[in-house]
């Protein structure tokens, strides 16, 4: 059965980026490659992955300025309502409801788990239409204090297990449902 993780990393006071998009301090971090809930044990079982356009084009960004290659093998899903150029990978760009684009997203991982990879208020959707069954997030030691949030809704979530992979508090929670309004 496929699963949907939104596997992520996050500021201490829940931030995935700053108000500019910008990651810099994720990439000051300390964390072993080979440690718990790390990346390369996570994306072997992905099968396609899904992000939206802010996500794409900072992926987009960031491998030109850095002189890496696009690293997925598998299909990626870019959700947006924006114009987006055509890619030469496999990436195929969709817009609406993201209930009605799941049978094509869980179809083109060929039974293996899809990841979302960002942002936060697309995870969100992804939770909301009963497609998001987990969140593994590494927190790391730093404070924004704004940005782009990491889960922008209110839902109830069990935690799962957690681990400390150098500078990361990481953790894994089963979503449960919408949190109930009183």
């Amino acid at each position: 059965m496929t699963r949907t993780t939104y596997f992520t990393a996050s500021t201490l006071d829940g931030y995935l980026a700053d108000e500019n998009d910008s990651l810099e301090w994720l990439f000051r971090q300390d964390i072993d490659e080979h440690g718990p809930m790390n990346y390369g044990d996570f994306i072997a079982d992905i099968g396609a992955i899904v992000m939206g356009a802010t996500t794409y084009a900072w992926v987009l960004d960031h491998n030109e300025s850095t002189g890496e290659a696009w690293s997925y093998d598998m299909p990626a899903w870019v959700v947006t309502h924006r114009d987006v150029a055509a890619s030469e990978h496999d990436v195929r760009f969709a817009a609406g409801d993201v209930a009605d684009l799941w049978p094509a997203i869980e179809e083109s991982a060929g039974g293996k788990d899809v990841w979302i990879v960002g942002g936060g208020d697309l995870a969100a959707q992804f939770a909301e239409a009963g497609h998001l069954d987990r969140i593994v997030v590494s927190i790391a030691p730093v404070t924004l204090g704004a940005g782009r949030p990491l889960f922008p809704r209110r839902f109830d979530l069990r935690l799962v297990d957690f681990a400390r992979n150098g500078a990361f508090l990481c953790a894994e929670y089963d979503v449960l449902e919408p949190h109930a309004q009183t």
